[in-house]
């Protein structure tokens, strides 16, 4: 087997890519001039955004893992041209030189919305207005509406193996005024590459699947793991299953995290 990663220099393409290789996985990755991958993984100089580049990385794969996306930037339109149009020109590539391969697309649970009245489910209604969401809803639309084989895996909150981003969470939640006591879905890069080895084998083909650990943790609490400082509230939680989702189909389809809570991250020093 031949994978195609897309995003490999990102924050979750780069731990993905080590465990896909120490696995045994044969990798390749779309790279920019000067950008470095993790040793093991064939780079293909390329760029999401320039479709006369994309024949050479997609030809002879038999699967695509598209983590490629723009997030956190006060420029809608660039996070509109990378998500949407870079995901057109990944698809319209696979189309035309690798049809038969298996094309996985990294999603968020933040495409759902946040009033719903459990832990949201894959087919609950996808309604973020928000641009990163919005354009990611879009992204997979384009995909399941492709002919190819597909699925989608929608991420939580990912942390772990020392990227920081559970260590910013509790200044990024208290600018959006997160009630110390709302919980989150939240998934390790451990688990995000036992979900792609499982998605890789075909078990999640022509779905969209939730990922998440076993344990979803207060704000506080995260607060608390990281060692920062987080206001403390008695009031009444209005929207108790914001951020939550429910993981049982991917549990169905195989699934069993390897890091099952945040606590366990801590204990292993693997946050």
């Amino acid at each position: 087997m031949t994978v195609l990663i897309t995003g490999g220099t990102g924050l979750v393409g780069t731990r993905l890519l080590r465990r896909l290789v120490d696995a045994g996985v044969d990798c390749r990755a779309i790279v920019r001039p000067g950008k470095e991958l993790p040793a093991g993984v064939t780079p293909v100089e390329g760029d999401l955004l320039d479709p006369a580049t994309l024949p050479k990385a997609v030809e002879g794969v038999s699967a695509v893992i598209h983590l490629a996306a723009v997030l956190r930037t006060p420029d809608p339109a660039l996070i509109e041209q990378v998500n949407i149009g870079g995901t057109k020109n990944l698809i319209e590539a696979v189309q035309a030189h690798a049809p038969e391969a298996r094309v996985i697309m990294a999603s968020t649970n933040l495409v759902y919305s946040d009033n719903l009245s459990r832990p949201a489910r894959e087919e609950d209604p996808a309604t973020a207005q928000l641009p990163y969401p919005a354009t990611k809803i879009v992204a997979e639309g384009l995909l399941r509406e492709s002919g190819l084989t597909w699925s989608v895996l929608r991420f939580p909150f990912v942390y772990g193996d020392g990227d920081g981003h559970l260590q910013v969470a509790p200044q990024l939640l208290g600018s959006w005024d997160w009630h110390p006591a709302a919980t989150m879905s939240l998934i390790h890069h451990r688990d995000i590459a036992a979900a792609m080895q499982i998605a890789l084998s075909g078990a999640m083909d022509n779905r969209i699947v939730n990922l998440s650990d076993d344990a979803p943790t207060s704000v506080y609490e995260i607060a608390r793991i990281v060692g920062a400082e987080y206001k403390e509230s008695a009031e009444p939680l209005e929207n108790p299953w914001k951020g939550h989702v429910d993981g049982t189909l991917a549990r169905e389809l195989g699934f069993r995290p390897v890091v099952r809570s945040v606590y366990q991250a801590a204990a292993e020093d693997a946050l």
